[in-house]
C-alpha cells in the first residue's frame, strides 16, 4: 500500500474509498499489533493525508487525530516520529482545525516532553505548534481595523496556552539547532507566539540562549548569506518584537538590520510570496512611526520599487518556469494589495512622503481601479491607501479632485462589509472637510442619507465616522445642507447619539450640532424649528456626568444659540439654563468658565435688540457681580473676556 499511494493521488484516493483509512487506524491502535506494523500504517496515513484537501477531510472524519495523539504514549520513538509526521501533514492542511490540539490538556505538556527527544520530533512539534498557534494571520492582519475578539471559545488563546507550558523556555535552544529545518520550524514558531502578544515579546528580549540574547540571534539569521525563508521569518519576529514595544523603534536592530532587509525583500528579483510577505510585514513594522516611514521612504528607492506590484508578477528570471508564471498570474491580486498596504503605512503621517507616492506612475488610477477590483482584501488595502492619502489638504485639494476618486468611494459604500465601511467612511470624513472640491458631488450622490444610517450602526467605529463626517459635512455648509442634515438624523437619532455610552460618539455630536448652529440666520432658522429639543439636549448634557470637554463644548453651543436674534429667547425665558450659566461662571476650570461668559456676553451685546431688558434680568440674578470677580482673574483669556461683557453694562 505505502509504495501505491506515495506521489499517486489517484490511488490515494482510491484506497480511502475502499475503506483503507478506519481499517489502518484499527491497526494502529491495536495493542497486540507489533510496534513495525503500527509504524508502518502510521507512514501509510500520512502519506494519504499528503493528497488532497478531501483525503484529510475523510482522515479526520475517522478521528485520526485522537488516535495519533494516543500512539505518542508509546515508548518507540520511530512510531512516535511517525505520528507526529502524520499529525504535522495533517495540521499544515487549511481544512483541519487548530482547536483539535487543545482538547486535551495533556497534550501539550506531552509534546514538550517530546522536543528533547529527535531532531525529527523537535522539527514536526514546532511545525505544528506554529501552524496551530491562531491569532489574526500576518497576511488578513488589521492593522487599524477593530480588533477582532482573538479567543477560542473556551478560555485562553493559544499563544497563550503554548507560552504558558514554556514554549519559549522550549523551543529557545533550538534556534542553534545543527539541523537546518529544526532551526527554521523554531524560529517561524516564535515569528507566530510574538506576533501582537506583549508577554511573548517581553519574555524574548531576555532570553539567553548559548550566552547570546535572542534578539541578536534574530539579527544573524537576518543576514543577507542566510536562506531567504529565514531572513523574512526573523525579520518578522523583530517586527511583532518591536511593535509590541520590546524592542525600540530606533534600535539599531531596527532601523540598519530589519528595515533593510524587508526592504530587499520587495525588489523585483524576489518570488511572489516573499515579496508580499516582505511588504506586508514592513507596512507593519513602520505603521506607527514616522521617522521609520522616512526612513523607508528613501531606502532603496521603495516608492518607486512598489510600482513594479501593479506591473510583472513575476521577475524575468522566473518565466523560464511556466509553471510558476501561471501560479504568479493567479496570485497578482496579493501584490496589489500588499503595494497598497505599504504605502498606507508609509504615507500615514509625512506630507511629502505623500506627495511622492502620489507623484508615482499612475498611482491615483491604480487606487480608483483597485477601489473596485473583485477581491475584498485588494479593496481594503487600497481604501486604507486611500485614506492614507487623504490626510493631505494638498492632495484633497489636486488629485483627489482630478480622479474623482469620491465616485468609486461611495460606489464601496453601498452595502460593503463593516472592515471595509470602516476605513472608506473615515476617508469619506475627510474628502467632506471644508476646503475640499469633493464636497458638492458628494452631497449629490446621497451621502447624507448614507451617513445617518452609519450613525445607527451597532458597530462603535462606524458610528463616529457617520458622525464625524456629518459634523465635517456641516462645517460652514449652507443652510439647505444643514437642513438636510437635520432631517435626515430625526431627532430621536440625536438624542439618541447624544446619550450614547461613547464619549467621541458624543464630542462629534455636539460638534455637528456646533457646527449647524453657526453663523445668525441658520442659528435663528433651526432653533425656530428644533430649538425645545435642542435645548432639552444641552440641559441633559449639562446635567450629567460627563468631562470637562464634553461640558465646554456645549456651553459654546449655548454661546452659539446666545448669538442668534431669536434664539436667544430661548435662553432668556428658561431659568434652569441660566443658573447652569451662572453655575458655570464660577465653576473650578477655566475653559467652562470662559465658555459660560461667551454665552453672557452674547446675550447682553448692547447693539442688538432687547439688550437691556436682558441686561437687567442677568444683573438681578447676580451675574454682574460674577463678573467683576473673573474681570480680577489671572487667566488673561477670561479676564479679558469678563472686562469685554461689563462694558456692555457701562456703555
Amino acid at each position: 500500500m505505502k509504495n501505491a499511494v506515495i506521489g499517486n493521488n489517484k490511488q490515494k484516493a482510491n484506497l480511502i474509498v475502499l475503506g483503507a483509512v478506519p481499517r489502518l487506524l484499527y491497526l494502529l491502535q491495536q495493542e497486540t499489533s507489533s510496534t513495525e506494523l503500527r509504524t508502518e500504517c502510521a507512514v501509510v496515513l500520512g502519506s494519504l493525508a499528503m493528497g488532497t484537501e478531501n483525503n484529510v477531510k475523510s482522515l479526520l472524519d475517522c478521528h485520526i487525530i485522537p488516535a495519533l495523539l494516543q500512539g505518542l504514549l508509546s515508548p518507540d520513538l520511530k512510531f512516535i516520529e511517525a505520528c507526529l509526521r502524520c499529525l504535522r501533514t495533517i495540521f499544515i492542511s487549511p481544512v483541519t482545525p487548530e482547536d483539535l490540539l487543545y482538547t486535551d490538556a495533556t497534550v501539550i505538556s506531552h509534546l514538550m516532553a517530546l522536543l528533547s527527544r529527535s531532531r525529527y520530533t523537535q522539527e514536526y512539534i514546532c511545525q505544528i505548534f506554529s501552524h496551530c498557534c491562531k491569532l489574526q494571520h500576518w497576511h488578513s492582519c488589521g492593522f487599524k481595523s477593530l480588533p477582532q475578539p482573538l479567543l477560542c471559545a473556551n478560555g485562553p488563546d493559544h499563544q497563550t496556552i503554548l507560552f504558558n507550558h514554556g514554549a519559549v523556555q522550549n523551543i529557545a535552544h533550538l534556534l542553534v539547532s545543527t539541523s537546518y529545518k529544526v532551526r527554521m520550524q523554531a524560529l517561524k514558531c516564535f515569528s507566530v507566539l510574538a506576533f501582537e502578544n506583549p508577554q511573548v515579546s517581553m519574555t524574548l528580549v531576555n532570553v539567553l540562549v548559548d550566552g547570546e540574547l535572542l534578539p541578536q540571534i534574530f539579527v544573524k539569521m537576518l543576514q543577507r548569506d542566510k536562506p531567504i525563508e529565514m531572513q523574512l521569518t526573523s525579520a518578522k519576529c523583530l517586527t511583532s518584537m518591536c511593535r509590541a514595544g520590546a524592542i525600540r523603534t530606533d534600535d539599531s536592530c531596527i532601523v540598519l538590520k530589519t528595515l533593510p532587509c524587508l526592504v530587499r525583500m520587495c525588489s523585483k528579483d524576489r518570488l511572489l510570496e516573499e515579496r508580499v510577505e516582505g511588504a506586508e510585514t514592513l507596512a507593519y513594522l513602520i505603521e506607527t512611526d514616522v521617522e521609520l516611514q522616512r526612513i523607508a521612504s528613501i531606502t532603496d528607492h521603495l516608492i518607486v520599487m512598489l510600482a513594479d506590484y501593479f506591473k510583472y508578477p513575476s521577475s524575468v528570471s522566473a518565466i523560464t518556469d511556466i509553471k510558476r508564471l501561471d501560479h504568479d498570474l493567479k496570485h497578482a491580486h496579493e501584490l496589489r494589495q500588499a503595494a497598497f498596504k505599504l504605502y498606507a503605512s508609509l504615507g500615514a503621517n509625512d506630507e511629502d512622503i505623500r506627495k511622492k507616492i502620489i507623484e508615482t506612475e499612475n498611482m491615483m488610477d491604480r487606487i480608483v481601479n483597485g477601489l473596485s477590483e473583485s477581491s475584498i482584501k485588494v479593496r481594503l488595502a487600497a481604501v486604507r491607501c486611500l485614506h492614507s492619502l487623504s490626510r493631505s489638504v494638498q492632495q484633497l485639494r489636486t488629485s483627489f479632485q482630478d480622479h474623482a476618486v469620491w465616485k468609486p468611494l461611495m460606489k464601496l459604500l453601498q452595502n460593503a462589509p463593516n472592515e471595509i465601511l470602516v476605513v472608506a467612511s473615515s476617508t469619506l470624513c475627510n474628502l467632506l472637510l471644508e476646503f475640499s472640491p469633493s464636497k458638492e458631488p458628494i452631497l449629490e450622490s446621497g451621502a447624507i442619507e448614507l451617513l445617518c444610517s452609519l450613525t445607527q450602526s451597532e458597530n462603535l467605529a462606524l458610528r463616529v465616522n457617520g458622525i464625524w463626517a456629518l459634523m465635517n459635512m456641516a462645517f460652514q455648509a449652507e443652510q439647505k445642507i444643514k437642513s438636510d442634515i437635520l432631517r435626515g438624523l430625526s431627532t430621536e437619532q440625536l438624542f439618541q447619539l447624544l446619550s450614547d455610552s461613547d464619549v467621541n460618539v458624543l464630542m462629534k455630536t455636539l460638534g455637528l450640532l456646533r457646527n449647524l448652529l453657526s453663523t445668525r440666520p441658520h442659528i435663528d432658522h433651526i432653533m425656530s424649528t428644533h430649538g425645545k429639543q435642542i435645548m432639552q439636549a444641552v440641559t441633559l448634557i449639562l446635567e450629567g456626568e460627563h468631562n470637562i470637554e464634553v461640558k465646554e463644548q456645549t456651553l459654546c453651543i449655548l454661546a452659539n444659540i446666545a448669538d442668534g436674534t431669536t434664539a436667544k429667547e430661548l435662553i432668556m425665558t428658561n431659568d434652569d439654563i441660566l443658573q447652569k450659566i451662572k453655575y458655570y461662571m464660577s465653576h473650578s476650570n477655566a475653559k467652562l468658565q470662559l465658555a459660560a461668559t461667551l454665552c453672557i456676553s452674547n446675550l447682553i451685546w448692547n447693539e442688538e435688540e432687547g439688550s437691556q431688558e436682558r441686561q437687567d434680568k442677568l444683573r438681578d440674578m447676580g451675574i454682574v457681580d460674577i463678573l467683576h470677580k473673573l474681570s480680577q482673574s489671572s487667566d488673561s483669556n477670561l479676564c479679558d473676556r469678563a472686562k469685554t461683557a461689563l462694558q456692555q453694562y457701562l456703555a
